[in-house]
């Protein structure tokens, strides 16, 4: 899928925004897989509100923003696990990570239009600090998407600067890292944003009549631990390419409860 000319462009940029990784049929199966979430969990009544809250928007405007995320969609729906370990997106991540590669979580995110919520600018790093640092993030499109519509934001280059504090461990100052600051990375369907989990991001409000639905993954390398004991589940660890080399740490550590 990729030469080494875009590998070398991640590596310097901190980011790469991969074209037609998921063909048409593949992105109707996953389209298909989101809303049937989104209506389980609501017959389920375990709908939330994603949307960030915070002093980047006026008070009045929060109030109207929704967004839809749900973590782990790979054990709601089978499409979503074939996607994790798709054959264009091994080649892609062996040529960014290396051989050994893992998956940590995944999550969907819907904004509906009109009133879909902003991403403000942020590293994921806080939420999953890990030791080498080889963490990524695969934002699946399942929607076009624009400035319009929400498209995502990347600050090239900000993965070299490390951990940048957070406000609340959310996100970063949103005078000192405005959304606009960033490079707008418009896609179409099917195609895949890969980016550090360094480097700096977040995405504008929907404010066309299109809903904009993307399918994170978050990858990294079999060998890079975790420095904290945060967002382990399961499934945190399945190995999506090569082997893995630490054979006494190929689990996740849980302890059962009687609950």
């Amino acid at each position: 899928m990729i030469g080494a000319k875009e590998a070398q462009f991640y590596q310097e940029n901190g980011y790469l925004l991969v074209k037609g990784v998921f063909n048409k049929e593949e992105i109707e199966n996953m389209r298909a897989g989101v809303e049937n979430i989104v209506q389980r969990a609501a017959a389920a009544k375990m709908v939330d509100n994603h949307a960030w809250q915070g002093d980047y928007l006026p008070p009045d405007e929060l109030k109207k923003l929704v967004l839809k995320g749900f973590h782990d969609v790979h054990y709601h729906d089978a499409s979503f696990t074939r996607a994790m370990v798709h054959p264009n997106m091994v080649a892609v991540l062996t040529q960014l990570i290396g051989p050994n590669v893992q998956i940590h979580h995944s999550k969907m995110l819907v904004k509906p239009p009109e009133n879909g919520a902003a991403f403000p600018m942020h590293q994921d790093y806080p939420y999953f600090p890990h030791d080498k640092n080889t963490m990524l993030a695969a934002s699946v499109h399942l929607d076009d998407t624009n400035e319009e519509n929400g498209c995502l934001h990347v600050i090239p280059g900000t993965h070299k600067q490390g951990p940048l504090p957070h406000v609340g461990k959310h996100y970063l100052d949103h005078k000192e890292y405005p959304i606009a600051s960033g490079v707008a990375c418009e896609a179409e369907a099917g195609d895949v944003l890969f980016f550090n989990y360094l480097t700096i991001h977040g995405s504008g409000p929907n404010r066309s009549e299109r809903t904009r639905r993307n399918v994170l993954y978050e990858y990294k390398a079999a060998d890079d631990m975790p420095t904290e004991k945060v967002h382990i589940n399961w499934g945190s660890g399945l190995m999506v390419a090569g082997e893995n080399p630490n054979f006494q740490q190929a689990q996740p550590k849980f302890t059962l409860s009687g609950d």
